[in-house]
């Protein structure tokens, strides 16, 4: 009798452990790169319809994601902003080789609220009238280098200094301009676009992508996510045509 009810604690625990890891394998963590906010809110609830899996998502700067994957964080998708924080995510093993891809092709424009700021955008740069121009911080925010890598071509940023209001991220840099806090600011094309669907737009010019370095926003499967198919699930639905559609209509190229 004695061994009879040992049989049925035991069943009854690893019953319950494995409907919690059932439970667990439903759900999804996933960081994200501030400019990419937008279109995940839409690819979000598309692939949770599709699949019946959960999503949670954490946004911000793709250096200071990539600083708390380093430390820890339960992120199990890393959908940065560049390629070379998921490349050294598998380089420090924080990453499952092979599911590195690349996702988006970030474009980057100079933007403002205000109604003909400007005509000829570089001429306006070369000028910098401006009391305030926002750009997202150069160093963890691959949107804000490729801003500082723009006005290197054309010359002005040591000039610019003064007139710099670096945000944490992307998503702080497009608050500081829609505000009109920073007269102009360098932020993500996806941002007007989304912008755009509700308020219009005023002053915008779509940076020739010459001008600075490709910005290749790539994914990755992190390991704390190698055992949840809804990690995998969720890559493999970026790659869907019903991902490529919103990503594409905020302005994004794909390869």
């Amino acid at each position: 009798m004695k061994l009879l009810r040992l049989k049925f604690i035991f069943l009854t625990t690893l019953l319950i452990a494995l409907i919690g890891s059932n439970a667990l394998a439903k759900e999804l963590i996933i960081a994200v790169a501030a400019n990419f906010t937008d279109a995940t809110r839409d690819i979000v609830p598309l692939f949770e319809k599709a699949t019946g899996y959960t999503v949670k998502t954490s946004f911000g700067s793709t250096g200071k994601l990539f600083s708390q994957i380093e430390n820890g964080a339960p992120f199990e998708v890393f959908l940065a902003a560049d390629s070379k924080r998921p490349a050294k995510a598998e380089e420090q093993n924080l990453a499952v080789p092979g599911t590195r891809f690349t996702y988006a092709k970030g474009k980057l424009a100079l933007w403002s609220v205000k109604k003909d700021l400007f005509v000829d955008a570089e001429s306006y740069l070369k000028a910098l009238p401006m009391k305030h121009l926002a750009l997202a911080n150069p160093k963890t925010a691959p949107y804000g280098l490729a801003a500082q890598q723009v006005m290197e071509h054309l010359g002005v940023w040591q000039q610019a200094q003064s007139k710099l209001v670096k945000g944490d991220s992307i998503a702080q840099t497009f608050q500081f301009t829609a505000t009109g806090n920073a007269e102009v600011g360098f932020v993500a094309l996806s941002q007007v676009k989304a912008w755009t669907k509700t308020k219009g737009t005023e002053s915008l010019w779509e940076v020739p992508e010459n001008y600075y370095v490709p910005i290749a926003q790539q994914a990755v499967l992190l390991k704390k996510g190698e055992q949840n198919p809804a990690a995998r699930a969720f890559l493999d639905f970026l790659k869907s045509p019903e991902a490529v559609k919103v990503i594409t209509g905020y302005g994004y190229g794909v390869e």
